[in-house]
């Protein structure tokens, strides 16, 4: 009988011992709560850091471990508390260590309600706080979890051993470690100093999950900031910017979107990520620039090319992109349009043209023309004094002397580099007074000449001997290109700050691969042409900060408009 009663008394002991061990270890469920959130919950300030949260669930353990105290075998004080009270002073802040010290104090005298203050101080380890403290601010947040729990056995260690053998400590040694309860109050002595070290271990792991949790979050932060900085970058920088993948544009910037929308009106986003760039840009770009270009995109080369695409000039610039564990990652691609720098590069490279000329016009033209003045003046002489016969002799040799003598004129006009001499004139007073002369061309090879002059239009600084040589090499130009019956107009309207001269014709058109040389010099179709007429013409037009546009289809004709600005003062005073 005695020994059935000693076993059923082991076995509550060891229930009791597992109650408080479930009680002690009650604070790791808040704690895990508050590891689970992703952050504080804002009505629950005092929950905001790590610390808060330790004192707080420690405190709670401490009750539950209280409340659920009892004595091993009617002599042990049965109760775990100090556990987690110890773990919140030295993991708390020392404020939040003191109010745990002073709770755990309380909750001993309303729930344990021990025999005096000597089992006070016993039962909660309260001679031990200093060094807890101390260590509590000294090195323990610092140091590695293998010294934490050493630190912590060091108090914890003294404290359950007072605990365990103080009852007994009056008639000699406390326990017969050979019997049943001796081994059980060693076993729960023991079973204290591994709760301990288990939940360091708990602690630790859980804040230091916590820890690369927050990092990880902080950095998804600052890399979602770099990404959208980067993103606001590449919409700010004028540059056009896409990339692709698979054959297909994954993203592209504001300017490409626009710079794409100049060939496609109307078309979205969305629409050009949704079919394949080959599709998309391949029906306007010749095979030889196609396959190019697509070969670099496929290969993922870093590479600069120039392509002409829908009458555009594009340097494009491809670079790889690497994805993750340096895989192909696509490529970027940036275009620029180079569009106006080669229309100016042309244009530099024609002002070179005329400087050439006009370097040599000034070396070698006067020195040209004071002979073959005098050669004429002895033709004259000579054909007065020469038979009849031999006329058309002397006409055509004074036809060509006429000739070269237009052309070196030609020359002079294109070196004169100084600002034209100008006055107020009325551009419709210069074109009739070249009327007559233009209907007298026109009579001679069976054309007509239509004249639309804008009744309204104002008043011109010009400089009107330039621009009488202008407007008749011009008309005569088209009359040239045109046949019999063809119908050369003239036209002048005012549109916006410009007045406009406009010269159509109905001739057979100009190719378009010889539009863009019509104004370089010595460029010429004419079997007895110079290159110099349409030169000077531009020359001409510039020096009275006009501009010349071309228009021309094949089979319909050829439209040259010249444009003048209308200074202020003028449009006032007409």
């Amino acid at each position: 009988m005695c020994k059935i009663q000693g076993v059923i008394a082991i076995i509550y002991a060891v229930m009791d011992i597992l109650l408080q061990i479930s009680a002690a270890s009650s604070f790791l469920i808040l704690l895990q709560w508050w590891l689970d959130q992703g952050r504080p919950h804002p009505r629950i300030r005092f929950l905001a850091d790590a610390q808060s949260v330790l004192a707080v669930s420690c405190a709670l353990s401490v009750t539950f471990c209280t409340l659920l105290s009892s004595s091993l075998f009617g002599a042990v004080y049965l109760n775990l508390a100090i556990i987690p009270a110890y773990l919140g002073v030295l993991y708390a802040s020392t404020g939040l260590g003191l109010y745990l010290m002073a709770y755990f104090l309380l909750c001993t005298v309303v729930y344990s309600a021990p025999a005096g203050i000597s089992d006070i101080l016993l039962y909660t380890g309260f001679l031990l706080y200093p060094l807890l403290f101390s260590i509590a601010r000294s090195s323990f947040k610092h140091v590695k979890m293998h010294m934490k729990i050493i630190l912590l056995w060091s108090a914890l260690f003294p404290a359950m051993l007072f605990i365990t053998l103080a009852p007994r400590m009056g008639g000699g040694f406390a326990y017969d470690l050979h019997s049943s309860e001796g081994v059980l109050v060693a076993l729960y002595l023991g079973l204290a100093m591994l709760l301990g070290g288990i939940f360091i271990y708990y602690i630790e792991t859980a804040l230091e999950r916590r820890q690369s949790r927050e990092y990880m979050t902080t950095l998804n932060e600052q890399m979602r900031r770099e990404s959208e900085k980067l993103q606001q970058i590449t919409e700010v920088v004028q540059l056009n910017m896409m990339t692709m993948a698979d054959g297909y544009i994954t993203e592209l910037n504001e300017f490409m979107l626009r710079l794409i929308q100049q060939h496609y009106p109307g078309i979205s986003r969305e629409t050009i990520m949704a079919q394949p760039a080959i599709e998309l840009f391949g029906k306007n770009m010749d095979e030889d620039t196609l396959s190019r270009l697509s070969r670099v995109i496929r290969h993922q080369q870093r590479t600069n090319s120039k392509i002409v695409y829908d009458c555009k000039t594009y340097l494009i610039y491809t670079a790889p992109l690497l994805g993750e564990a340096d895989r192909n990652g696509g490529v970027v691609i940036i275009a620029q349009d180079l569009t106006a720098e080669e229309k100016m590069r042309s244009e530099l490279d024609n002002a070179e043209r005329l400087t050439l000329v006009g370097q040599m016009a000034a070396g070698i033209t006067h020195e040209i023309r004071n002979p073959m003045a005098v050669v004429r003046g002895f033709l004259q002489l000579m054909r007065e004094k020469s038979p009849d016969e031999l006329d058309s002799y002397y006409q055509i040799v004074m036809e060509e002397l006429d000739r070269a003598n237009s052309i070196i004129n030609d020359f002079l006009s294109l070196a004169q580099s100084r600002i034209s001499d100008k006055e107020i004139a009325d551009l419709h007073h210069v074109i009739e007074d070249l009327a007559p002369l233009l209907w007298a061309d026109a009579n001679l090879r069976g054309q007509s000449v239509e004249l639309q002059l804008d009744p309204a239009l104002p008043l011109l600084r010009l400089n009107v001997r330039e621009i009488k040589q202008m407007i008749l090499n011009l008309a005569r130009n088209a009359m040239e290109a045109m046949g019999p019956k063809g119908v050369l107009t003239m036209v002048t309207r005012t549109i916006g700050g410009n007045v406009e001269l406009i010269i159509k014709d109905t001739g057979s058109g100009i190719p378009e691969d010889m539009l863009k040389n019509m104004f370089v010099p010595f460029f010429t179709t004419k079997d007895q042409g110079t290159g110099l007429g349409l030169p000077l013409c531009l020359s001409i037009a510039e020096r009275h900060q006009g501009k010349i546009h071309v228009d021309s289809a094949m089979g319909q004709g050829t439209t040259i408009t010249v444009s003048f600005p209308v200074e202020i003062e003028e449009a006032v005073s007409f």
